[in-house]
């Protein structure tokens, strides 16, 4: 894991990163900026067990690409769940929780993960885990309405003005932000390359 001090706001994005594009760097930005992070940890997973693994690139191609990309000095880089040996979020988050005491941990993701994330592995314990920070994605922009996690944890979602306060709340709670979007996927990007 990249190193924290106490008292540091560290926002974890989690994905395949399969590939990596300008997208991601987009939400990366929204959430340092909203969200008051000092640090943004991309964490690149080595499976995904929702998605085709055959599909997948090997890690060591997807880190290279998202280190050229990620040029903020605030955005680490990791794979270090490799080590831990699981690509299940729930057991991650569990794992930060008790190694990285007093640091203010903030789950990110983009809108397009909200329609399925009940489908996650112990998806409510991450809804509880950590104050999590949804960042707007085109085609997705009504999905925290519509979703279960958004109907389930209704009663925990702050309003988006509140987002630099966030690490201040006890999880559950979470916020929908609202921002530039970028029309860029990497299911497209892998299916352009295909052609």
């Amino acid at each position: 894991m990249p190193h924290v001090e106490r008292g540091m706001v560290v926002g974890l994005f989690g994905g395949s990163f399969n590939p990596p594009h300008q997208g991601h760097v987009l939400v990366a930005e929204i959430a340092l900026r909203r969200l008051g992070l000092d640090q943004l940890w991309w964490m690149v997973t080595p499976g995904n067990p929702l998605k085709d693994r055959n599909a997948l690139a090997p890690l060591a191609e997807r880190l290279a690409a998202c280190e050229r990309l990620a040029v903020d000095p605030r955005i680490k880089v990791t794979a270090f769940e490799q080590t831990l040996g699981t690509s299940y979020t729930a057991l991650t988050l569990d794992h930060i929780r008790v190694r990285k005491p007093g640091v203010h941990f903030i789950w990110v993701m983009g809108a397009d993960n909200l329609k399925n994330f009940h489908r996650w592995q112990q998806w409510q314990k991450i809804a509880t885990t950590f104050p999590i920070a949804v960042i707007d994605r085109p085609g997705s922009t009504l999905s925290y309405l519509s979703s279960k996690m958004a109907r389930t944890f209704d009663y925990a979602r702050i309003d988006e003005e509140d987002a630099g306060v966030l690490w201040q709340k006890k999880a559950p709670v979470w916020t929908f932000i609202h921002g530039p979007r970028s029309t860029l996927s990497s299911t497209a990007l892998r299916a352009a390359a295909d052609r």
